[in-house]
This record gives structure tokens, C-alpha cells and sequence, in this order.
């Protein structure tokens, strides 16, 4: 049975929403047709503090989504070709976000993006059938055991501390 997930699956620990994603489903609705793909990577944003969130400068025109409710699409345009998606999760007030870094069709967030025809015109758009962009559970259930974790990619610029964080998660089939 397809349940989509509602805002309050998103208000919580942004880690434990990160790990909850992995083996749901991630569905677009464009131009009258559904593509849907079970999400198989993600990557955890936690707070101002986190020194590899954009959070971390504070609220910008660029991240105010960030700060807002839980459940809306984070999309921002990154390397002058790439949109990456995330969704907002934990309190209003407080920012953090998931980035879906690949699903089972498709691995990365830039080749995820163009593959589910994303843009910036989601951003701060809620993650509903409304918006042509939502996340399902689809009743399949993922183990701890099949979960793994490591540093997020890309992410130097935090220092040593910051970059280390396992806050990366992905199933094992999916390690690169």
C-alpha cells in the first residue's frame, strides 16, 4: 500500500529522518506521468552548528527554506549546473535537511535531479502530490543491518571535525 509520508514523519531528528528514508520512494508527477525510484543514499544537514550546512552562515534569502517547515523541498542551484534536492526536517526555527543523494535508478544528486526533472521552481514547495513531487512508503523495510553509514561526500570545507561526521547514509548495495 503507497502511503505518502506527511509533515510529521519530517519533524523530527534529522538523522533519524535520514535513516527513515532510505527504502522509501521518491515520486514526480510531470507532464501526466509518475516516475518513482526507492531512495537508496541521503546525507544529513543538522542545525547552524553542523560547519557543512548551509545553515551554518545563518538565514540567507538562499536558505531561509531551511528554516521553515518541515516536509518542503530544499532545492538550490549548485557549481553553475546542478540543482540538489533535500527535504527540511526537525522544528520550524531550526535548519536542517536531508539531501536525497540517489535512489535506485540513478546515483548522485546532480544526475538525480535532471533523471526526476527537478528545479528550482520546488523549492520551499511541500513535499506533496499537490507539488508533482512527494515521498512514499511503500511497505518495504529496511534493516539497521543494511544501513550504512559514512563521512557525507564533498564536504571538506567544514574542517576536520565537521567533515568526518557520518552523516551520510546508504544502503550496502548502493556504496560507490
Amino acid at each position: 500500500m503507497k502511503k505518502i509520508l506527511d509533515k510529521g514523519f519530517f519533524e523530527r531528528d534529522t538523522r533519524q529522518v535520514a535513516r527513515g528514508l532510505l527504502g522509501m520512494f521518491l515520486v514526480r508527477r510531470i507532464r501526466g506521468k509518475e516516475i518513482a525510484s526507492m531512495i537508496t543514499e541521503v546525507e544529513a544537514y543538522d542545525g547552524p552548528h553542523d560547519r557543512a550546512s548551509h545553515a551554518a552562515k545563518g538565514e540567507t534569502p538562499r536558505t531561509k527554506t531551511m528554516f521553515g517547515a518541515p516536509g518542503c523541498w530544499y532545492v538550490y542551484f549548485t557549481y553553475g549546473m546542478h540543482w540538489m534536492l533535500n527535504i527540511v526536517t526537525g522544528e520550524r526555527g531550526y535548519p536542517a535537511a536531508v539531501l536525497i543523494r540517489g535512489t535506485d535508478a540513478v546515483s548522485g544528486p546532480g544526475r538525480l535531479t535532471k533523471y526526476f526533472t527537478i528545479t528550482g521552481a520546488l523549492n520551499a514547495k511541500p513535499a506533496e502530490r499537490s507539488a508533482g513531487l512527494w515521498i512514499e512508503d511503500r511497505g518495504i523495510r529496511v534493516s539497521l543491518s543494511a544501513i550504512q553509514k559514512s563521512a557525507r561526500i564533498g564536504v571538506s570545507y567544514a574542517g576536520p571535525v565537521w567533515a568526518k561526521k557520518e552523516y551520510r547514509f546508504y544502503l550496502k548495495a548502493r556504496e560507490k
